[in-house]
């Protein structure tokens, strides 16, 4: 077993390094590890026996899966009813061509449920009401000062 990767091997021993546990292998690999590299990809397609193209094109396929690091800020613009009515796409759009998305990963949710608040943002799992382009770039610089 690999010295790098000595807590996914617990799990890898606790399901027997069967091959039908590679989803909850790399779901406790992402948890350990924050995503999922090659080097690690390589060493769980190693223990379990299985191809390298088979365990990295399950980890590509599935969106709760990463294969880079994730961003210090997540930033979710809600496209919900409400949210797309009042303005949504256009937020989403401007925001992705104005942040840097190595400091910030930009993505949307379905619908956060706080339909008066619209349009909504989540900053790092804090809901944030009525935002606009600007009001969420100065929101976030604020977070990475």
């Amino acid at each position: 077993m690999s010295r790098c990767f000595q807590e996914l091997d617990e799990v890898l021993k606790r399901h027997g390094y069967q091959a039908e546990a590679l989803l909850e292998v790399l779901a406790a690999a992402q948890h350990l590890y924050g995503s999922l590299s090659e080097m690690l990809l390589r060493h769980v397609a190693r223990t379990l026996l299985l191809p390298f193209s088979k365990v990295q094109g399950t980890a590509s396929f599935y969106q709760l899966f990463r294969l880079s690091p994730p961003a210090p800020q997540q930033c979710l613009v809600c496209t919900g009813t409400a949210c797309h009515l009042l303005g949504a796409g256009p937020l989403l759009k401007e925001l992705r061509e104005q942040l840097d998305t190595t400091t910030v990963e930009i993505g949307s949710v379905r619908c956060v449920g706080t339909y008066s608040g619209a349009p909504l943002v989540v900053i790092n799992g804090e809901i944030w009401n009525h935002q606009t382009t600007p009001s969420v770039i100065v929101h976030l610089k604020e977070l990475l000062s």
